[in-house]
């Protein structure tokens, strides 16, 4: 519609017809599906796993659950629902109402006095946007009166009966009727709440204080979970689990590439600017490793899960530090190297829970530790196995000893790789045949990969480490 109806009587003729919030997200989701639009844009590795699950639930008219560990996009996905909503849809335009209205099939007392007592052309209309039409709440700390109302001692003062729904103060669930609402970490809401969402679940209606006032609500409700509380004898009260129409299983990227992708994604710190950074494809791939490597770490708590936010925040970190050392030695760009890796005890240990059980007298450190050089032997053993870096390792095996560090320049490297090995520049993928910062991110690289391998020995001092043979 070019011009939007602005009372009843326009949008009748206008041929505006009611749906329910399920009908409007099917019939655009599947206009969405024939024209092959990008359905849930910045969602990486669940192409062939989670979407196609999360499609059948749309279709299906299904209220969803979303079970994954943390970091796993969950909340993302939830608010990417309303995408498949109209642009807008017209309520009345009615002071103290307080939930949109349809037009055609108000259910507050209030919406039907209105549309009865006035005619089509004197009952105002406005329009309530998309991108409003989403609410969602964290369980923990969540009362009744939040998401499903309470009654108001303000109006029952004026005079209004305790049984009347003017005496009513609205929560967000009815206030989103012909809206989305999503409820994260669902296991921890107080089970006087699971039973009122059970029943809006079940019947759709609303009951506040043993009076049940009858709404035809309409709202497609979400939640997230994670696994180790949602399976949880006691947690979430059975009838509730029995009405949730889909349960969808999230996971982390499936191969290092994916969560690659997402780390670049979602790090909001430029490359470019005053002092620009170059990150090597080995020093991705090592950061991504680490988050891989932990999730499988004995030591590590494995139901607490080891988030996508664990690979973003070690990456920012990096970056940071190569930063700062472009900025300090005037090194232009600036290019993270394994020494980098040093610092990212910061963005690291309050993500990670340790296995107490199994981790025994090692520290939160030693542990990060043990897994950032598990991630190093992993991505070196696979680029000597891919390339034959026996040129390289050659250079290191005869007697050198070098100190490296994250604020010493590059050209303190030059001593030790006046000439680099052509195969270089095709295992790194970068110029490092021409770049004095790359040679030494290489540099660093190798030798803490042939430390992994246990081929050299490695010594620390107030920050400068030392390889030797």
């Amino acid at each position: 519609m070019s011009v939007r109806p602005s009372n009843l009587q326009e949008l009748q003729d206008s041929g505006w017809k009611s749906r329910t919030v399920k009908e409007e997200i099917r019939s655009n989701f599947l206009a969405a599906l024939s024209s092959r639009a990008d359905l849930f844009p910045g969602i990486v590795g669940y192409e062939n796993t989670v979407i196609p699950e999360i499609s059948l639930a749309l279709l299906a008219g299904h209220d969803m659950l979303f079970l994954g560990e943390k970091g796993q996009g969950k909340s993302r996905l939830m608010r990417q629902m309303s995408r498949f909503l109209d642009e807008a849809i017209p309520f009345l335009d009615l002071p103290g109402c307080p939930v949109h209205e349809d037009p055609f099939r108000p259910i507050t007392s209030q919406g039907r006095r209105y549309v009865e007592e006035n005619s089509p052309a004197d009952v105002k209309i406005a329009w309530w946007p998309r991108e409003q039409r989403y609410a969602e709440r964290l369980a923990p700390g969540t009362k009744f009166a939040d998401i499903i109302g309470e009654i108001d001692p303000a109006k029952l003062a004026a005079g209004t009966s305790m049984s009347a729904e003017d005496s009513l103060h609205f929560g967000l669930i009815p206030r989103m009727h012909r809206g989305l609402f999503a409820m994260n970490e669902l296991p921890e809401l107080d089970e006087l709440v699971q039973v009122g969402l059970f029943n809006i679940l079940e019947e759709r209606d609303v009951q506040i204080r043993g009076y049940p006032i009858q709404f035809d609500l309409d709202v497609m409700i979400l939640f997230s979970a994670n696994p180790a509380t949602y399976n949880r004898s006691g947690k979430v009260i059975p009838q509730l689990k029995d009405r949730i129409g889909s349960l969808i299983q999230t996971h982390y990227p499936d191969d290092r590439d994916a969560g690659i992708q997402i780390m670049e994604q979602e790090c909001d710190v430029p490359l470019d600017g005053d002092v620009p950074v170059v990150v090597p494809w080995f020093m991705k791939q090592i950061v991504e490793e680490i988050s891989r490597k932990a999730r499988k770490s004995r030591y590590i708590d494995h139901q607490s899960g080891v988030s996508a936010r664990f690979s973003i925040a070690n990456y920012q970190t990096m970056i940071a530090s190569a930063r700062r050392r472009g900025a300090v030695l005037n090194e232009k760009p600036a290019v993270p190297r394994i020494s980098d890796l040093g610092h990212l005890y910061s963005s690291s240990l309050g993500k990670l829970e340790i296995d107490l059980m199994s981790s025994h007298q090692m520290t939160e450190r030693q542990v990060l530790d043990s897994v950032i050089a598990d991630a190093i032997r992993s991505v070196f053993e696979e680029y000597v196995e891919q390339h034959g870096l026996q040129q390289i390792s050659e250079i290191f095996a005869k007697g050198v000893k070098i100190e490296v560090g994250d604020m010493l320049p590059s050209s303190h490297y030059e001593t030790l790789l006046k000439r680099v090995p052509a195969v270089w520049d095709k295992a790194f993928e970068v110029n490092a045949s021409e770049n004095p910062a790359m040679r030494a991110s290489c540099a660093e690289f190798v030798l803490a990969g042939l430390y992994a391998t246990e081929k050299i020995s490695r010594s620390q001092r107030h920050g400068i480490v030392t390889y030797e043979t």
